[in-house]
């Protein structure tokens, strides 16, 4: 006997008008008057809502529609499995319509025959992989046997339901996410759980949701909601009380916080409980109502809401889950159902949707009030409506945005408002420097603060971290400003409207309230800016002044003394007024601009405190003249100044100097000799007349990294050595730049690349040396002899990532096994590549693309099982080869099947292919991959392609799948335990014929091989040739091991 329960209580608990508690399934002559009719009346006795077929509804084999809507309005099924249960085709119909209704809540229709014994083979299977309860005449008394039945279920359905939302939507896969990081199945360790996020996102529903699908696993629980609210009306011993009461059923009356601490400790440490804090603020309140994990009993789980990061980790709590916002799908059906109450939309509001998701931007309050307010409106009213709400943030959605803002600091608040108005989307590193001149010091500290508490977050694309924040708070952080002054933007601290700016400035409306400008002319909106010019000396308080695009009549007359930030693309003048950056801290970015170089000769004496200058495609500056009166710069960039000729010797003695930029300065043929101990980036790449690199006038420690991409530069000067810091190289040369050998003994020299360069003769003293260093090594197109290549491999002994791709050796040394930290090697593009005489011991990656004189030997070994038996290797070599025994699934085509259960398993996927790309002729795959398909979804293998590139035909790839998703995640349905799950893989591109070869390896020490099967499983189960379907019941015999386990195994 198993006991289900109902899809929708199980994991989603969303709707609770269950008609009955419990629905019994049972063949009547086996256990009516026995079993069954003893369960039945003790269950009814504990008015457990139950329903049993005992007014002979089963009339012929077809299950009659009352029967369906009985099932279907049930919470638990019991299917009680007796000698006869398999051999009735209507207990079979009604088993299939039971387990089609715990997993999906949904109908089953009349089929044919066959497809109908195939859904009894599989109801009976998942039935049987169930945990149940066995019993057996003589091995107990049956009462006993059914008090723990009837016990079990009442503690399963005496669980009231928290209400959780009108119409849930994306909170299943959320559901089961947030049930995996608290492993609600281990009955062991007491853990505790944050869920974080920033208001209206949905973290106390999803917190009840939660709730509701584990608490019938507990035996105490208790929700407390909305904890700073209630704390701060009530005090926190209330809330202990509360707690109590709930858990415990203790009412007491604490006059103190620190009374109920010992008490909530002693009650409580032996008690298995579930204990939800939501919308916590302040770590007080976790330290008095759940201190430690001692004082809950074993199993015990404890799950806190909060839009503070920190706080959770302030309090030692380790697993955290940040709510995502919901993606457009799931956002445009809840709007929908918000405002019109039902799915039937008409298409003429589409528009208005969109706009309005767009607004909301994934915020689950945000489409809940909208949709509510644009309820019943027509589509004129509509679009006014959005358009107001684009303008001004409706209030309720205002109100609950704004605590985040309330509870900061005013330092926080205000650098809050700064991104909120001017930054967002800015570059993190950017946004530090601009922050670090407007304030006078650093405000990394108050970044932190606002990421913790979930208002702002940082997105990293590629190696460059950018700063957003919601579109919604975004909105607020305007508003807040906005407000200062509602009929004289000239008034509030910060301007960022373009019309609001224009209106300042043409009318002369500016005033001391105004610290930040930024200004950016939408693309559709450029117009010129018609002004005298000496508009901004009403701003005694302005700091930052950014023009990122427009015109003006003329250039600025003035600017105030407590200007800091200067930015201002397209400069409207040649000259910068003399009294700029007197005293303060400052950054100055005046790309794009029409300075001379003697223009800016005069205005760069005024320039003592400038910590940054960016000078960036100024096509008229020909001659950076004396900069010794810039002491304090840091950064220097004048990279794309395509006319730029000469530097002053001055340049190389700036001792504060950390970042040079002086990419693209394609007519430069020297630079001055270097002697700047702060500097740690140099960039002159695409200087393509630049003949010498800068000599280097003693030794720099801090320098880490040079680029020098397509110069002119035939050697680097031994002085290249007092680069004592230097972990990053990068070289492109044009054949000709010389690298000598003593480039491998810089001290932190760690990563160095070199394309097209040539590696210089070896110095004898230098041919037998080991060099510690260097762990990223990449020389492509670098002439690699076979007689040079060993020397190099003994040089790079501890190398990590090994890229000889294009170069012309065609043994790759046996003494390559030496780099025992060698993990990955690429190999592309070498033509005369025959023979790999060695694979270092920890070696991961190999990509040999386009190595066409690879030997057949060479290939096999590369597919040695050695190799690859330990898991997460990726190889990928040129060449057809066949597909090697250790792969026990194989199959010739484009596409393998496979099965599984409880897990998808480790698994290592080989491909080869000798197709004929009939599109192009290049055997370039156009970026296509294999697709895993289970249950009918497609999941594209991208790995494949974010690891080798392109993916080619006339090549052979060996990559270790690392498909390790979690037992029973949503994958197209609820995987139930040890169901069978059909799987494939397939590769396919409408220009390559299908002659691929397939091989699928299961890592045995990874895997229970038991999971996993080539066949269909469901087979087995077989009906004997002269069984034949029966309408008046008659018997459908199975094998008795396929149906029942006699030792209580289903």
């Amino acid at each position: 006997m198993a006991l289900l329960q109902s899809s929708i209580s199980s994991s989603s608990s969303f709707s609770y008008g269950f008609t009955y508690d419990v629905f019994l399934s049972f063949r009547g002559s086996d256990t009516r008057y026995g079993f069954t009719g003893n369960l039945y009346k003790d269950l009814c006795r504990k008015r457990i809502r139950t329903f049993i077929d005992d007014k002979d509804l089963q009339r012929g084999d077809e299950i009659t529609p009352s029967l369906f809507k009985a099932i279907e309005e049930s919470r638990i099924f019991i299917p009680i499995l007796s000698i006869n249960y398999a051999s009735s085709s209507f207990c079979l119909d009604e088993l299939v319509h039971i387990i089609h209704c715990f997993k999906e809540n949904g109908q089953v229709n009349s089929t044919d025959s066959m497809e109908r014994l195939q859904k009894w083979k599989m109801a009976l299977t998942q039935t049987a992989n169930f945990s149940g309860h066995h019993f057996s005449p003589g091995n107990g008394y049956e009462y006993e046997f059914i008090e723990k039945i009837v016990k079990y279920v009442f503690r399963k359905i005496s669980c009231v339901p928290l209400y959780v939302a009108d119409y849930p939507v994306g909170l299943e896969s959320r559901i089961l996410e947030v049930n995996s990081l608290i492993d609600v199945g281990s009955n062991g360790k007491v853990q505790m759980l944050g869920i974080y996020g920033t208001g209206g996102m949905g973290k106390t529903t999803l917190a009840r949701a939660v709730y509701n699908s584990i608490a019938d696993q507990f035996d105490g629980l208790c929700f407390l909601n909305e904890i700073s609210a209630n704390s701060a009306k009530y005090g926190l011993e209330h809330l202990q009380e509360k707690l109590l009461s709930k858990l415990v059923e203790l009412y007491v009356k604490l006059g103190d916080v620190n009374d109920g601490v010992p008490i909530i400790k002693q009650r409580l440490h032996r008690k298995k409980v579930l204990l939800i804090l939501d919308d916590v603020h302040e770590l007080k309140q976790l330290q008095v109502l759940a201190g430690g994990l001692d004082w809950f009993g074993p199993g015990s789980r404890v799950i806190v809401t909060t839009r503070d990061k920190h706080l959770l980790k302030s309090h030692g709590i380790e697993r955290a889950y940040e709510i995502p916002k919901l993606i457009k799908r799931e956002a445009l059906e809840l709007l929908r159902w918000n405002t019109f109450k039902n799915n039937k939309v008409d298409s003429n509001f589409d528009g208005i949707l969109y706009c309005a998701v767009t607004y909301a931007s994934g915020l689950p309050l945000a489409l809940e009030v909208v949709g509510s307010n644009l309820f019943g409106k027509n589509i004129v009213e509509c679009k006014s409506a959005l358009y107001q709400y684009e303008r001004i943030p409706i209030k309720k959605i205002q109100a609950i945005l704004k605590v985040s803002f309330d509870a900061l600091d005013e330092d926080e608040q205000n650098v809050f408002l700064d991104i909120a108005c001017c930054f967002n989307g800015y570059e993190l590193k950017e946004l530090e420097d601009i922050l670090h001149a407007h304030y006078g010091n650093s405000m990394k500290y108050q970044i932190s603060v606002l990421l913790e508490k979930s208002l702002i977050k940082i997105n990293q694309f590629w190696e460059t971290s950018y700063l957003t924040l919601h579109a919604l708070m975004e909105q607020i952080g305007k508003e807040i400003v906005r407000q200062e002054s509602l009929k004289e933007p000239g008034k509030c601290s910060r301007l960022w409207f373009h019309k609001d700016i224009i209106h300042v400035l043409e009318e002369s409306k500016g005033s001391s309230k105004i610290e930040i400008i930024y200004l950016e002319f939408p693309s559709s909106e450029q117009k010129v800016v018609d002004w005298k010019g000496d508009e901004l000396k009403k701003m005694q308080n302005l700091k930052t002044l950014i023009v990122k695009n427009g015109s003006f009549s003329k250039g600025p007359k003035y600017f105030p003394d407590s200007i800091r930030v200067l930015e201002w693309h397209k400069y409207p003048s040649r000259f910068v007024p003399s009294d700029i950056f007197p005293k303060k801290r400052s950054v100055c970015k005046l790309q794009e601009s029409d300075f001379s170089s003697y223009e800016l000769c005069g205005t760069m004496k005024m320039f003592v405190n400038m910590r940054e200058l960016n000078l960036d495609k100024c096509q008229f500056l020909t001659r950076i003249h004396d900069v010794s009166n810039l002491p304090n710069l840091e950064i220097f960039s004048f990279q794309g100044c395509k006319n730029l000729i000469e530097i002053h010797r001055s340049f190389g003695f700036l001792n504060k100097l950390e970042i040079l930029n002086a990419t693209g300065c394609s007519k430069l043929m020297r630079f001055p000799p270097m002697k700047s101990m702060s500097l740690r980036e140099l960039m002159l790449s695409y200087c393509e007349s630049l003949k010498t690199f800068p000599e280097i006038l003693g030794e720099v420690k801090n320098i880490t990294y040079i680029t020098l991409t397509d110069t002119s530069i035939e050697k680097l000067p031994v002085s290249f050595q007092n680069l004592t810091g230097l972990s990053n190289l990068k070289i492109k040369g044009k054949g000709m730049l010389r690298l000598p050998s003593s480039i491998f003994r810089m001290p932190n020299l760690s990563d160095i690349t070199a394309n097209g360069c040539i590696l210089s003769k070896l110095d004898d003293k230098f041919s037998s040396m080991v060099f510690t260093c260097p762990n990223d090594i990449k020389l492509k197109k670098c002439n690699l002899s076979d007689e040079f290549l060993p020397i190099l491999v003994m040089w790079s002994a501890n190398v990590e990532i090994l890229d000889l791709s294009g170069n012309s050796f065609t043994i790759l040394p046996e003494c390559i096994k030496d780099c025992r930290f060698l993990s990955k090697l690429t190999l592309d593009d070498c033509k005369c590549l025959r023979e790999i005489r060695g694979i270092p011991p920890n070696l991961k990656y190999l990509s040999a693309k386009c190595c066409k004189s690879l030997t057949s030997s060479c290939k096999n070994m590369l597919l040695n099982q050695e190799l690859h038996e330990a898991g997460d290797t990726k190889f990928c070599f040129s060449g057809f080869a066949k597909i090697p025994e250790w792969f026990e699934h194989q199959n010739m085509g484009n596409t393998i099947s496979f099965w599984f259960r409880n897990k998808h398993p480790s698994m290592a996927l080989c491909i080869s292919t000798k197709s004929v790309d009939t599109t192009s002729n290049d055997f370039d795959l156009h970026k296509t991959s294999p697709t895993l398909i289970i249950h009918g979804n497609k999941y594209d293998l991208y790995i494949l392609l974010t690891k080798f590139g392109k993916m080619w035909t006339h090549h052979t790839y060996l990559y270790d799948m690392k498909l390790e998703f979690k037992p029973n995640y949503n994958m197209g349905g609820i995987f139930l335990v040890n169901e069978w799950i059909h799987a494939e893989v397939r590769w396919e591109h409408r220009g390559v014929e299908p002659l691929t070869e397939f091989g699928i390896h299961f890592f045995k020490q990874k895997n229970n091989m038991e999971d996993i099967k080539f066949t269909d499983p469901y087979e087995k189960i077989k009906l004997n040739d002269n069984d034949v379907i029966d309408d008046d019941e008659d018997d459908v015999f199975y094998d008795a091991d396929d149906v029942l386990d006699d030792d209580g195994g289903y």
